[in-house]
């Protein structure tokens, strides 16, 4: 498989979009918000353009990454930067063949020549402990209410970063989404249908999932 990875363009805007939809539509539930959270992350000020790449077969888009700035306050409230990744997103018919995990070992090495301590995400743990995440709660990071959800996973920097301090982790509020413009928004894309899929409740389980 010939992948190469680059920077996203302005004129992959739109098909990123309808790529991400794709990907996500009745994955988390019926339909999805991913492609208008694509949108509104470009326009934020959290948003890293250095971070955002697509994937390629053959010059067609099959998947990307973004990346947006993300905090960490340990017990002294001393904040620290660190970086969250999200949507990830790859066309289904090309799922299953590691152009998500491409996209990942391949921004992962930026993020570290950029100086980050951590990338910090929301996720299910089977699919991304293989890149070396791990439960927030062995590094003592919870979340803005001091609790350790199952789905937030570490990936450490550098080395012993966040030993002997405890801290909370707070992400950008680009992540919340307002449904009744993203339902405005899917609009301007063709329809699609609404339906139920076993996987929404296994995202509702995990999301409401706690490591005790």
């Amino acid at each position: 498989m010939n992948l190469a990875i680059r920077i996203e363009d302005a004129s992959d805007k739109r098909e990123v979009e309808e790529l991400t939809r794709n990907a996500f539509w009745n994955v988390h539930v019926p339909g999805c918000d991913e492609h208008y959270l694509v949108h509104k992350m470009r326009q934020h000020h959290d948003f890293i353009p250095e971070l955002d790449f697509v994937a390629l077969l053959d010059e067609r888009i099959v998947g990307s990454i973004m990346y947006t700035k993300s905090r960490l306050a340990d017990e002294g409230d001393n904040e620290v930067e660190s970086v969250t990744f999200g949507p990830i997103s790859v066309l289904p018919e090309f799922q299953r063949l590691g152009i998500g995990s491409a996209l990942i070992r391949f921004s992962k090495n930026i993020v570290s020549d950029m100086g980050y301590p951590a990338i910090i995400i929301e996720g299910h743990p089977h699919n991304y402990c293989k890149h070396g995440f791990k439960s927030s709660k062995e590094y003592n990071v919870s979340d803005s209410e001091g609790n350790y959800p199952y789905a937030l996973l570490v990936h450490e920097i550098d080395n012993d970063f966040f030993a002997g301090h405890k801290w909370k982790y707070h992400a950008s509020p680009v992540y919340n989404i307002d449904q009744n413009a993203a339902a405005a928004y899917d609009k301007t894309f063709p329809p699609k249908k609404k339906e139920y899929t076993y996987t929404q409740e296994e995202f509702k389980i995990a999301s409401n999932a706690y490591v005790l």
